[in-house]
């Protein structure tokens, strides 16, 4: 788990080299273990270094191979042992034990496809010498970061945003992403930035630079693809299936040279891989499985005694972190700055702790839970779709009988009922955006093209909408805000639930074991029903690393309408009245790009 730097001079210049140096100054955190600089004819790459396997000086990058080849490498590719294995028997030697060198030779034998082999999570450029070119790749759900720009004569890729601002005399704001965020709350959705000309490399793609021409194309080599036979299992064999799958990810990811270990919520997807990940620890190990927690002071959005529980069940060694009000205020600035863009709310200061309190264990790997919801139906508001599912295949008896089995969430039965209705019927994409998410439209002045979203609300089954929840809406911000907070601490965060063979099984998976008996996430509570206690297992009420949010902005809410009237960005592009500063949801939004604004000194 590293940083990466990359510089193309399209004048065919050497590239100087304090601007590479520079670039890799500014992403320390991202690798405090090592730095390293490789020079071509018209690029240079540059590398800092986060050591998780191999701990020797073997793992140095820029790595060479073959005298043809040479990488700058960020992830973790957790099958590195198989696949070495497999390039063993073709005859490839290896002089180290690193996934790096696994990537190198992988490249050498099966060229671009060679990313279909690897399960991880990268953001990678290979110079390739006897083509002469710069191969790019992303992992399949974009969980690590690959920025890129170009810029007075230079082609320029990065981990991080502010590394390519240090080419640009003015940051401009994007004013597209800016309205599709004011509007909708949507961050990740297009490969797009907040920074104008500021792009990033979309999952499961592939950048290939020609460094003769100095043209690029990108090549998209994965989508998720459901097997329609997991659809047709019984609920026991689809059980086993999903539980095969978990377990399998998480021994995956528990392959590590420094410690590991897991945050945890004390919500079901973190419990679930607390105690899957703790007994397969301890079965190696005579120490207890280290598990972090963050505590909310706000008493409805504390839910430690959850995480408590697991954690004496599990016997895990549960470290608690419990930040106050002044915590947050007192690093408004530096999360932002961490996170490089507006974001949707405070819970991202709880997670930003987490990852402080991970370091001071000297815990450089940590298991989260992103991506349960989205795979194995976790939110509330996912059961409109669900429902309008049922209706388009005529279920009325089904819909009916799930219907009445609902819990009384935040969300009645009733609405939830007009919402699947609303997505059968023909209206406006705005109307329906409104109808299905809630959402308070503001009035503002820059022109949107609206039309334009209708791909990401594009749906006509269950499984449709939660890919597009994979790929589009919801979990790009997740991960976006998982590896900027843990790396800032220089931590690596590993996600089970976002292993690309859990993936496509669980998606695949007949919709009614995702939702039965009024319980969201039912086939993952079936799986880990004898590994928790019951009342984790079977619990409805749902948090996640919360914030005490309502309490922080009622005591901020004065200072935060100051900071937004003084906002360039917002007199210029929305109408702002009282009513709408009363949405606490709206009124962080607007906060949050005032105060982006300020940090990264942006203009429009």
């Amino acid at each position: 788990m590293c940083g990466i730097s990359g510089i193309i001079n399209k004048n065919n210049c050497r590239v100087i080299q304090n601007d590479i140096q520079e670039m890799n100054d500014l992403i320390v955190h991202r690798g405090p273990d090592d730095e390293g600089y490789y020079f071509g004819n018209n690029f240079a790459f540059g590398h800092r270094r986060l050591s998780i396997i191999d701990l020797s000086s073997d793992g140095h990058q820029p790595m060479h191979y073959l005298d043809k080849y040479t990488i700058t490498y960020n992830g973790e590719v957790y099958n590195y042992l198989e696949i070495k294995k497999e390039l063993l028997k073709y005859g490839y030697q290896f002089d180290s034990n690193t996934d790096t060198e696994v990537i190198l030779a992988s490249y050498d034998k099966w060229g671009e496809e060679c990313v279909n082999k690897f399960n991880g999570m990268w953001a990678f450029a290979i110079f390739d010498k006897e083509k002469n070119t710069i191969f790019c790749s992303r992992d399949r759900f974009g969980i690590k970061p690959f920025y890129y720009t170009e810029v007075d004569g230079k082609f320029l890729f990065a981990s991080e945003i502010k590394q390519l601002l240090r080419f640009y005399n003015i940051n401009y704001v994007n004013k597209t992403i800016l309205g599709d965020y004011l509007l909708y709350g949507l961050e990740e959705h297009t490969n797009e930035t907040f920074f104008k000309n500021i792009y990033k490399l979309g999952a499961s793609c592939n950048l290939i630079y020609d460094l003769k021409v100095h043209k690029y194309k990108i090549d998209k080599y994965f989508k998720v693809e459901l097997n329609k036979k997991l659809e047709s299992l019984s609920e026991n064999e689809s059980i086993e299936c999903i539980k095969n799958r978990l377990y399998g990810s998480i021994s995956l990811r528990l392959r590590s040279d420094v410690k590991v270990g897991t945050c945890l919520s004390g919500g079901l997807d973190s419990s679930s891989i607390a105690a899957i990940a703790s007994k397969k620890f301890q079965e190696q190990t005579d120490e207890k499985f280290i598990a972090i927690h963050a505590k909310s002071i706000e008493k409805k959005t504390d839910e430690s005694h959850f995480a408590q529980e697991v954690a004496k069940y599990c016997n895990l060694d549960m470290k608690i972190v419990e930040p106050y009000l002044e915590d947050i205020t007192n690093n408004i600035n530096e999360v932002f700055y961490t996170q490089e863009e507006p974001f949707g709310g405070p819970s991202i200061f709880m997670q930003y702790f987490v990852m402080k309190k991970a370091k001071e264990n000297n815990c450089k790997v940590m298991l989260d839970g992103q991506g349960g919801d989205e795979t194995l139906f976790g939110y509330e508001n996912y059961y409109s779709v669900y429902f309008a599912g049922l209706l388009i295949k005529l279920k009325l008896v089904q819909y009916v009988k799930d219907l009445l089995k609902l819990p009384n969430f935040k969300l009645s039965k009733k609405r939830i009922m007009i919402n699947s209705i609303s997505i059968l019927m023909s209206r406006s994409m705005i109307d329906k955006i409104k109808k299905l998410f809630g959402i308070n439209m503001l009035d503002i002045k820059i022109e949107i093209d609206k039309k334009k979203l209708g791909y990401i609300f594009d749906f006509r089954t269950f499984k449709q909408f939660q890919i597009r929840e994979l790929a589009i809406r919801n979990l790009p911000h997740l991960l976006k805000y998982e590896d900027k907070n843990s790396m800032r601490h220089s931590v690596e965060t590993r996600l089970p639930f976002v292993d690309y063979k859990f993936v496509q099984s669980a998606l695949s998976m007949n919709d009614s074991l995702k939702f039965k008996n009024g319980y969201l996430k039912y086939i993952l509570r079936k799986v880990v029903t004898n590994i928790l206690p019951k009342n984790i297992v079977w619990r409805t009420n749902k948090f996640g690393f919360e914030a005490p949010t309502d309490m922080w902005i009622d005591s901020h809410k004065d200072e935060m309408i100051k900071k937004i009237n003084r906002s360039e960005i917002l007199k210029q592009t929305i109408n702002i009245d009282n009513n709408t500063l009363k949405d606490y949801k709206i009124l962080w939004r607007l906060f949050s790009i005032a105060v982006w604004e300020e940090v990264y000194e942006v203009k429009l």
